[in-house]
């Protein structure tokens, strides 16, 4: 696994923590929680998965993909349809 860019993953990392903490009303700290300890994030983190083209957005539709049916890759960016 090639880990991604410290600098990238400090903007995803803030980006998607900030739209969490918006639409669900947690903390900055407890949504940095949830995003960190996610399949997502560590998807995320592995540089080979091609995470980032989908932008903090879209990182966040499969975090909440994950969030509400428990796999990252039920997220419309991800499945194969």
């Amino acid at each position: 696994m090639k880990k991604l860019d410290p600098s990238i993953a400090e903007y995803y990392d803030r980006e998607v923590v900030r739209m969490i903490a918006e639409k669900y009303g947690y903390t900055p700290m407890d949504a940095l929680r949830l995003f960190v300890s996610s399949r997502t994030h560590e998807l995320l983190e592995d540089e080979e998965t091609g995470m980032t083209a989908f932008g903090a957005g879209g990182v966040f539709d499969i975090w909440e993909a994950e969030r509400v049916t428990g796999d990252p890759r039920n997220s419309v960016y991800i499945r194969e349809e």
